[in-house]
């Protein structure tokens, strides 16, 4: 999906500037709005808001909250909470963390704590156990906003014991990690799984909460659905193992993407980046592009320019899906249509100013956008089959987008709309069906 808008004056972040000068001003012209599996209609059809102040944090009590934390304040978010059950994981995970009189002892409480957490959201996900309110169980919001009530507490205790901050920041990935399904995307390797195929799925939270808060994201609602689940395909049993990433440019920098998947993706007979792209479509994205276009994320944070990896000196400008697209396109999998989409934007060789190709990069020119645009959707299908290429893995493997996932009729103005409707839960639940259908699909033709 491209959104292209005039440039406009906003106050944005990057990782540089915030070490030399807490506030800075940029013109900023994203072009293209990457496709993430986290949004709503509004994602395509209205212009971002501008971005909050170039400052993440704010003081609360001991500690500074995030961007993402502070918004746990607002009405949306306890409702939801409230609505799934899901407003006690916070305060019995400060009791948690009340016990702990050592670090390792708080490192197993947060690793526990954070397990529990998406073990949770799964089960609730796939009709185990009580539903612990009146939210529809494929809901992906209650995972999102509880994990932030975990973090922003953990970011505030002061313990018994002596923590660094270095020590701090730990745990918070070790919360992060663990709540996120991606530490336990391990396959079995018993003698029941012989001749199981290995799949691996992932999404990504919500996103533009600035616009809407209400938001949820089909592509993290399908991760709590299929984590676990076992699938037939025309070659017998395949299992699937999920997780779902932050919208935050500085995660990805520093390697979340790699750390969690290099295990998975080594072992893996097909893997598929999902998030959400366009109103009333599916697209398998052909290419991805090495270019991040400056959008802001969940922190309000912009980063523009080349996607950072290790080894940047042999890194690619463009990597390549090896999904069956063909095979995927063709079947009957749903209400959406499906589109292979070959479309790009590059500065070719010798060129200067940016171009669209509909059929792909030419020789020698560098990215600027890939199909899934320039944001962290097309960002995490470019590290992952740059993965894929690195670990000399010939396993299919790209990225699908999700149509935008809409609410119903009279409920789309954030200001009065609730946070759920019948429509807005039939377009999830098809949404996710729809993607499980895909993934046998290339799975059979794989």
């Amino acid at each position: 999906m491209r959104l292209t808008r005039p440039t406009e004056r906003i106050r944005v972040r990057t990782r540089t500037q915030a070490r030399a000068r807490p506030r800075v001003q940029l013109r900023v012209r994203p072009d293209l709005l990457g496709l993430v599996l986290l949004g709503s209609a509004a994602l395509a059809l209205a212009a971002p808001p501008p971005l909050a102040a170039a400052t993440t944090h704010e003081s609360s009590g001991t500690r500074a909250f995030t961007v993402e934390e502070r918004r746990l304040d607002q009405d949306v978010p306890r409702e939801i909470l409230r609505r799934s059950g899901f407003d006690g994981v916070a305060p019995d995970f400060v009791r948690s963390l009340h016990g702990a009189r050592s670090y390792a002892q708080a490192e197993r409480a947060v690793t526990g704590q954070g397990t529990r957490l998406w073990q949770r959201a799964v089960d609730r996900a796939q009709g185990r156990g009580s539903a612990h309110g009146d939210l529809s169980r494929d809901d992906d919001r209650p995972l999102y906003w509880a994990r932030l009530g975990m973090t922003r507490e953990l970011r505030q205790w002061q313990p018994e014991f002596a923590l660094s901050e270095a020590a701090r920041s730990r745990l918070l990935g070790k919360l992060e990690r663990s709540s996120r399904g991606q530490d336990s995307m391990a396959f079995p390797s018993g003698k029941g799984d012989a001749g199981v195929k290995r799949i691996v799925v992932t999404g990504f939270d919500p996103f533009t909460l600035d616009r809407d808060i209400r938001i949820s994201n089909p592509s993290g609602a399908m991760a709590l659905a299929l984590d676990g689940t076992v699938i037939r395909t025309a070659d017998g049993p395949a299992r699937i193992q999920a997780a779902v990433f932050p919208v935050r440019w500085q995660d990805f920098a520093d390697g979340t993407v790699e750390r969690a998947l290099r295990e998975p993706l080594s072992r893996a007979d097909l893997f598929t980046t999902v998030s959400q792209g366009r109103v009333g479509r599916i697209d398998v994205e052909r290419f991805n592009g090495a270019w991040r276009g400056g959008f802001g994320d969940n922190e309000n944070v912009s980063e523009t320019g080349l996607v950072p990896v290790a080894d940047p000196a042999s890194q690619p400008q463009w990597t390549t899906t090896s999904l069956p697209y063909r095979a995927i396109v063709a079947a009957d999998t749903g209400r959406f249509p499906v589109y292979d989409n070959t479309s790009v934007t590059e500065v070719q060789a010798g060129g200067t100013a940016p171009v669209v190709r509909p059929d792909g990069p030419t020789a020698g020119s560098a990215a600027r956008a890939g199909g899934g645009g320039d944001y962290l959707s097309n960002e995490i299908a470019y590290r992952a089959t740059l993965l894929r290429d690195r670990l000399g893995r010939e396993v299919p493997g790209g990225h699908v987008h999700t149509p935008v996932l809409e609410f119903g009729a009279g409920n789309t103005d954030p200001a009065t709309g609730s946070v759920t409707d019948p429509e807005f839960v039939r377009n999830r639940l098809d949404i996710i069906a729809q993607l499980t259908s895909i993934v046998t699909v290339a799975a059979d033709a794989s």
